[in-house]
């Protein structure tokens, strides 16, 4: 085999698709080369497990990031690989589309998990809104695929490793200029570092009732979620914290769901969760089916007195 190739669009990203490019290079017997931004990004990445860094050249401030799909296509031409895996982001989507075109091969959007059957790439994806898992085989090549993030953990370093590091020396170039840049006002934390979670769903009746979930989560040192109907219908909380399909992926240590009647897109972004804990006042609720523990009960009721215990708690 040719090679696994790698990029994302983020550091933290590349880290996830290097634990699960590693992974596949190391069946094939074969060699994985990572994209980086810069040469502090590529000897972190050799040290996580790269056997060839490819260092991209820089932007100019009026390109966009989708100006390096010639490079990336130009490298895979020149080095052959067979799988090219890229970080689904929206942005990484793009890129992986586009770069697809130019290679002349298949593509599988959106996968949550990838296997080898000793010949091709075998991705999982969810579909008809999560109910439904399909398998994609792809036959071409590059097989390609975009992951989503938090499908891997990420690859850890071991020092003193050293392989080869290369600069890419074709220039990016695209029609599309960027004329500004304006950061958009951030709302709240990155749910998806959060070690524990509070999540509330439509079981909460009013938008002043969100203050029980921000009492909890204050008392267990955890941060606010949100089913997608509070942030995109209510607007009771900023979407950035809404989790399942088509929102966040989390892995918390503790999650917590209030009033979360658990339908499948939900379950996706929470189920690698380590301890799922329900509350829910319906007893035949899907959540109760992920949980690992569960009330049954009014949360009007229960999440007051569990406040009011755990406070206790902390005060012994």
């Amino acid at each position: 085999m040719a090679g696994v190739f790698v990029f994302a669009e983020t550091r933290e990203a590349t880290l996830e698709l290097l634990r699960g490019g590693r992974d596949l290079a190391d069946r094939l017997g074969a060699a994985l080369f990572v994209f980086a931004a810069d040469g502090e990004l590529a000897r972190e990445f050799i040290r996580c497990g790269a056997d060839q860094v490819l260092v991209l050249p820089r932007l100019s401030p009026d390109q966009p990031m989708e100006a390096y799909v010639p490079v990336l296509a130009d490298a895979a031409k020149a080095e052959d690989p067979d799988l090219f895996l890229i970080g689904a982001s929206a942005r990484g989507k793009e890129i992986a589309a586009r770069l697809s075109v130019r290679l002349n091969t298949g593509l599988c959007s959106g996968c949550m998990g990838i296997g080898f059957d000793g010949e091709n790439l075998v991705m999982d994806r969810l579909v008809y809104g999560g109910a439904a898992v399909q398998k994609v085989l792809c036959t071409g090549r590059p097989q390609m695929a975009t992951v989503q993030p938090r499908s891997f953990e990420p690859a850890l370093p071991v020092e003193g490793r050293q392989r080869v590091i290369k600069e890419l020396g074709t220039r990016p170039e695209s029609p599309v200029r960027v004329l500004g840049r304006s950061a958009g006002k951030r709302q709240s934390v990155d749910i998806t570092e959060a070690k524990i979670v509070v999540c509330v769903g439509r079981g909460i009746a009013r938008e002043e009732d969100i203050s029980l979930a921000k009492e909890l989560a204050e008392a267990v040192g955890g941060e606010v979620g949100c089913s997608r109907p509070v942030a995109e219908e209510l607007h009771w909380l900023p979407e950035e914290v809404y989790l399942g399909i088509s929102g966040k992926k989390i892995k918390p240590d503790l999650y917590i769901g209030i009033g979360i009647s658990g339908q499948v897109q939900h379950v996706t972004g929470i189920r690698d969760s380590k301890v799922i804990f329900s509350i829910n006042q319906d007893e035949n609720a899907p959540i109760f089916e992920a949980a690992d523990y569960g009330i049954v009960g009014d949360l009007y009721q229960v999440v007051p007195k569990l406040i009011k215990e755990l406070k206790a708690a902390l005060r012994a």
